[in-house]
């Protein structure tokens, strides 16, 4: 059987599996696993892994925040970024704001991104104002156009939901099969610290990281927990930057809730000492939650190695260090007038490949998994995420042995900085394909704008995860309040 591509030669892994293969792809899509396959065009990946692409699950691309101000990345540079670094799909944020519907949220957001993206796309749909037609109405709608995963936020006052309308949103994501994600940290914690802060006259960069207190984050957390094992939903916690966060998360899956986590790598190899570099330099470092210390970092690690954290996502939040960004409201502004947010698509998969595998703390069946197996199960991407006969052909080949030192002129990005500069990894992509079709090859950008398509996503895949049903709200117990029909 002739196939259009062969990858010949490397060694495959998936999630639960490393094995010798040829990939025949047809179609774009992997028709066999086998030896001596034989193909119109080939790829020799001798000596190279031969991995899932990467998907990334959690990056803000042509989004504003709610004061305004726009990433620098759109469709284009940031979908670029992302697949030199080794991903072949990615899932923005479509972020509505107070006084905006989701569907006219969404067809912006369309608007930005149809005929932009060299890799295949989704969205997470952020949900700031959850009105009775929202609920009713946009948000089963979304859903029904493959938009499966809402989130919210517990902080910013522009955008966070209370207890009540968090639980709402919960109840309907449960209905219809979606996965609510949400950015825990308790915001009255934080305005607290932050006017003490300002008050005391401190308002260095370096003053983000304790008006951010590692409390506000594990209260946070263990609200939301709460939040979700009431209404028995899942709930998945995004970049998790505390042991007692990650620790409320394992526990709590533990005991069967249907519960998740995410932690970025700004948690495991920056620190708030960062945060106080010279002048303004601090500010390309301010992200919520803040970095943390050397003895988290050694924490967050041993959440990986132990399976607490189902995902790893870069948290790619792009704001240029000058008055489109981290400036804009001058040189001399406050910590809490610094847009929040780093850069990172492109490094996500390279720092954990690097300081993970080929430093013996994960296995490369783990990288896979948290680099793209598991966020294709939560988030509804059954064809992606593996290497099978009959999945997309989004792989990626790696040279576990290539080594680089990072720069900023390297990540392909529209970003005038990287947090990691100057640091040496090893092991990196070399080339990446979504759908069998060629992205990323030896260095160069083969794809072109608008070969990406739109992924309408599935229901999340709850299988093995029981939840529990409180008694107030156990149907044998009569008491007539119905979470979901």
């Amino acid at each position: 059987m002739m196939f259009d591509l062969v990858i010949s030669g490397g060694t495959v892994a998936t999630a639960a599996d490393t094995f010798r293969a040829d990939i025949g792809i047809t179609d774009g899509r992997i028709a066999a696993l086998g030896e001596g396959l034989e193909g119109a065009d080939s790829i020799d990946a001798g000596g190279r892994l031969v991995l899932p692409g990467g998907i990334e699950a959690h990056c803000h691309i042509a989004q504003e925040s709610a004061t305004g101000g726009m990433t620098s990345d759109d469709y284009r540079s940031g979908s670029i970024s992302a697949a030199f670094g080794g991903n072949s799909c990615f899932i923005p944020f479509a972020a509505q704001h107070r006084g905006k519907g989701v569907t006219e949220t969404l067809d912006l957001y369309d608007s930005r991104a149809m005929g932009a993206s060299v890799i295949d796309w989704s969205y997470h749909l952020i949900v700031a104002d959850p009105t009775e037609t929202v609920l009713r109405d946009e948000l089963p709608a979304a859903f029904a156009r493959g938009i499966t995963s809402f989130k919210v936020f517990m902080t910013y006052d522009l955008m966070r939901v209370d207890d009540a309308q968090f639980l709402d949103i919960l109840t309907v994501a449960k209905t219809h099969g979606a996965l609510t994600m949400v950015h825990a940290e308790n915001s009255g914690m934080i305005a607290w610290m932050t006017r003490r802060l300002l008050e005391a006259g401190h308002t260095a960069p370096r003053y983000h990281a304790p008006s951010h207190p590692a409390l506000a984050e594990s209260e946070a957390i263990n609200r939301a927990i709460s939040l979700a094992r009431l209404v028995d939903a899942p709930l998945l916690i995004v970049h998790v930057s505390t042991p007692e966060g990650a620790g409320l998360v394992h526990d709590a899956r533990l005991a069967g809730a249907k519960i998740f986590g995410e932690t970025c790598p700004q948690y495991l190899f920056l620190t708030r000492d960062d945060l106080d570099r010279p002048g303004m330099e601090g500010a390309k470092f301010m992200c919520s939650p803040p970095l943390r210390d050397t003895a988290t970092q050694e924490a967050l690690w041993r959440h990986i190695q132990g399976g607490t954290f189902s995902l790893w996502s870069s948290d790619h939040s792009p704001y240029r260090f000058d008055d489109t960004g981290k400036l804009a409201k001058g040189t001399d502004a406050h910590f809490g007038q610094i847009a929040n947010g780093m850069p990172g698509i492109g490094l996500r998969l390279p720092l954990l490949f690097s300081e993970g595998v080929n430093k013996g703390r994960i296995t490369l069946q783990q990288f896979v998994a948290l680099s793209a197996s598991n966020a294709a199960r939560l988030y509804g991407l059954p064809q992606k995420g593996s290497i099978a006969i009959g999945m997309d052909a989004d792989i990626a080949i790696w040279n576990p042995q290539e080594t680089r030192t990072v720069t900023v002129k390297d990540q392909h990005d529209n970003m005038d900085y990287t947090p990691f500069e100057g640091r040496k990894l090893t092991g990196w992509p070399t080339t990446v394909l979504t759908r069998g079709r060629r992205v990323v090859e030896d260095g160069r950008l083969i794809a072109t704008p608008g070969d990406g398509r739109f992924v309408a996503r599935e229901r999340i895949d709850l299988t093995g995860h029981p939840g529990a049903t409180v008694p107030e709200l156990d149907p044998a117990t009569n008491f007539g309040v119905k979470v979901a029909p």
